[in-house]
């Protein structure tokens, strides 16, 4: 018999009973992204079976509109990601819904300038209120900003931390990254925090009110790199961009800082992007073991699709597949110069 030719696909049988977690599985002897999706739930469990694993997630686009805010909240409750970084924009979205804003189904097939008459701002088929967007900056630049102090350098981590502790003091317990994250301690970082209103919010703090706030995106990278340096790592990246590229090179800089390779030891990615055009969001992980920023026996997955497809689906298989259990979480101290990390087992 061909050595290739050892293990036959197999068709998916149709049920009226069957979890979503099975049919995952069963996708896995399919093909194509069917059998990569699969795959990824393989991986991410694996990571989560697996003793003193730092799990990094890296999120893109604009997860918050697009009616993801509980499929994240649950992956942090449940502990199922241990480090949060992303753009600016979905903490942003995160705190405007939990605060009482909300995104509304559109089309993508309109007059823009029609919606720009009446002050709706369009992410594709969704829309939003802008005057409700304005009216929640004006609260981060005049209200919440009063929580900072000036001439202190934050890491965007400690700001983060500080609007999650913010938002649980005036709204308890809600499904929301920067809430259960806070709760969690689950850190969260956005190293391009400028980039968002999030940031052009604080920004309006020290242009008209007066103040010196100030980001310092090398605490960033300090903090973020250190926990690399301290354990084993996997990597869950939905899309890609500077979230994607600050979640690797934590591992370049820990193996430089450490002189051991600390290249990541799993890794997902649910991505649109191709890697033909030479870009980070959709280089494969492949490209990333010459970097040394995903370890040469990783066990790795990369599923080309839609994330709003993607994540509903793979985390619902997750839910499923662990109800109940146990995992080695890692605790962060971020007292002083140089934070310990400790792991603590935890019914999850």
């Amino acid at each position: 018999m061909k050595k290739l030719l050892r293990q036959p696909t197999v068709p998916i049988p149709v049920s009226s009973n069957k979890s979503v977690d099975e049919l995952l599985f069963e996708m896995r002897h399919t093909a194509f992204q069917g059998r990569k999706l699969g795959e990824a739930v393989e991986v991410w469990a694996k990571m989560l079976r697996k003793r003193q694993v730092v799990i990094w997630l890296g999120l893109a686009g604009a997860m918050i509109p697009a009616g993801m805010r509980r499929v994240l909240a649950y992956i942090i409750k449940r502990r199922m990601v241990d480090v949060v970084v992303s753009t600016g924009a979905n903490f942003y979205h995160d705190a405007f819904e939990v605060s009482g804003g909300k995104h509304y189904i559109g089309s993508a097939n309109c007059d823009d300038r029609k919606l720009r008459k009446q002050r709706i701002d369009r992410i594709h088929d969704v829309y939003a209120d802008e005057d409700k967007f304005y009216a929640f900056d004006r609260w981060l630049d005049k209200v919440f900003s009063e929580q900072l102090a000036d001439n202190y350098p934050y890491s965007s981590r400690e700001l983060l931390w500080i609007l999650g502790k913010n938002f649980f003091d005036r709204y308890g317990e809600v499904d929301s990254m920067v809430v259960t994250s806070y709760r969690k301690g689950v850190p969260l970082f956005c190293p391009a925090l400028g980039d968002s209103s999030l940031g052009f919010s604080l920004m309006f703090a020290n242009r008209r009110g007066g103040r010196n706030l100030i980001l310092n995106a090398l605490k960033d990278v300090d903090e973020s790199s250190r926990i690399t340096e301290k354990s084993k790592t996997g990597v869950v990246y939905v899309g890609g961009g500077t979230p994607k590229n600050f979640i690797q090179q934590t591992a370049v800089i820990a193996s430089y800082q450490t002189r051991h390779d600390r290249s990541h030891s799993f890794a997902i990615q649910f991505t649109t992007d191709l890697p033909v055009w030479g870009g980070l969001s959709g280089c494969t992980f492949e490209e990333a073991q010459s970097w040394g920023k995903v370890s040469a026996n990783a066990r790795m997955a990369t599923c080309y699709v839609d994330a709003t497809i993607a994540l509903p689906i793979v985390v619902h298989a997750l839910a499923e597949r662990f109800k109940k259990f146990k995992r080695e979480i890692p605790i962060f101290d971020w007292e002083g110069n140089n934070p310990r990390l400790t792991f603590e087992k935890a019914k999850l």
